[in-house]
């Protein structure tokens, strides 16, 4: 059975972050469609989707689309650009203006480049709930994965979670955008690993090709059995395969039914490991059955509240 936990305490409410669909906020239409849409989270993109002349523009347009629109269940997220370029300030002042859940921050390659923003916003004395969210998406942001987990995990760090950028990745050190990935799964492994060891979430690169939705949904299959807890996209018809693929399915949740059911019976009380049907279950197994659960749960409100 799959496990699905919360890492952090400030985890988004929903707890969900399956599908994480990138909007540029230069795209009035775009914006527009947004709360319509089943995704779970939203980067609404200040950085690469943006052209320099058309920066300015499209901070008006984020800032007056967040300020008129809710988006209900829908995590907010927006990335800036780089703390490096001449554009970043204005960005964060942006950030600031319109406190969403979290800011993105691209090519982040060092735990220095995390806790400088995470300074900036507690000076600005903005809400604890504003996190950070790091890009990783370099050969050194890679190699710095553990240490960027690490230290990002003080008190007063605020970073919430990893987003795995190939496309950098790919031209940075001339991996082919072959189908299965198999030349890159390492380095994906490498980051999931350090997002567990210090109690991240961990998204998944985006796939370019938003027509072919069989590749798209294999490469969710393998983005999930990998450890990923949801996938970055570039287009709303990938939204439906995310949700399916890092959503419980009917044999996890089978199996975490069976798992409560058990723990509940009155000859097991008490005890932290059980026998069930020929099977040895811990009660760390009962956890993630419950997690799953509620997870589930929240799922399914939300369809009944969309309704």
């Amino acid at each position: 059975m799959t496990s699905y936990r919360d890492h952090h305490s400030s985890r988004h409410p929903s707890g969900l972050r399956r599908s994480v669909l990138t909007v540029p906020a230069i795209n009035r239409r775009a914006l527009d469609k947004v709360a319509g849409l089943d995704c779970d989270a939203v980067i609404f993109d200040l950085e690469d989707s943006v052209a320099p002349e058309k920066k300015d523009e499209a901070r008006a347009n984020l800032l007056a689309f967040l300020e008129k629109t809710d988006l209900g269940h829908r995590e907010r997220i927006i990335r800036v650009n780089g703390s490096d370029s001449a554009f970043f300030r204005d960005d964060m002042d942006a950030v600031l203006a319109c406190m969403p859940d979290a800011v993105l921050l691209p090519k982040v390659e060092d735990p220095d480049a995390v806790q400088s923003v995470a300074d900036l916003i507690g000076e600005s004395g903005a809400a604890e709930g504003l996190r950070v969210w790091a890009m990783i998406e370099t050969p050194r942001g890679i190699l710095n994965a553990a240490a960027i987990a690490s230290a990002g995990r003080t008190a007063d760090s605020r970073l919430d979670a990893f987003v795995v950028g190939l496309n950098d990745l790919r031209k940075a050190t001339g991996v082919p955008a072959a189908a299965g990935r198999s030349y890159l799964v390492p380095w994906l492994m490498q980051v999931v690993l350090a997002a567990r060891a210090y109690g991240l979430d961990v998204i998944d690169s985006v796939s370019n090709d938003f027509n072919d939705l069989a590749a798209f949904a294999a490469e969710c299959s393998q983005g999930r059995a990998m450890g990923f807890d949801g996938k970055m996209l570039i287009h709303p018809a990938q939204i439906a395969a995310a949700n399916t693929a890092f959503g419980p399915s009917a044999e996890d949740l089978a199996e975490a039914r069976l798992v409560v059911a058990a723990f509940a019976r009155p000859d097991n009380a008490g005890l932290n490991v059980i026998n069930a049907d020929g099977r040895m279950i811990e009660r760390l197994h009962l956890d993630e059955a419950e997690r799953l659960l509620a997870r589930f749960q929240s799922i399914q409100d939300r369809k009944v509240h969309a309704t």
